[in-house]
């Protein structure tokens, strides 16, 4: 069990580095963001949309998959 477990996490891993690595960069070089800390643009985005909308939420589920299975692992290395 504890070898399946592993495997599962070290795909997981993989993935999630790979799903974090293609999410689209967010541009704010301009000096007012370095003075305010991007305060300015609280109020002012936008709703991603098409594939950082899919990015987002893929990152997120293998984000917690990841937890999951350390707890998991733990759970069963302790036993």
């Amino acid at each position: 069990m504890e070898k399946i477990l592993m495997t599962l996490f070290l795909i997981d891993c993989v993935v999630l580095i790979a799903c974090v690595m293609m999410q689209p960069a967010k541009n704010d070089n301009d000096a007012m963001s370095a003075l305010t800390g991007g305060a300015g643009d609280l109020f002012s985005r936008r709703k991603p949309r098409g594939f950082e909308a899919v990015m987002q939420i893929v990152t997120v589920i293998f984000g917690a998959l990841f937890f999951i299975l350390a707890l998991a692992l733990v759970f069963v290395s302790s036993h």
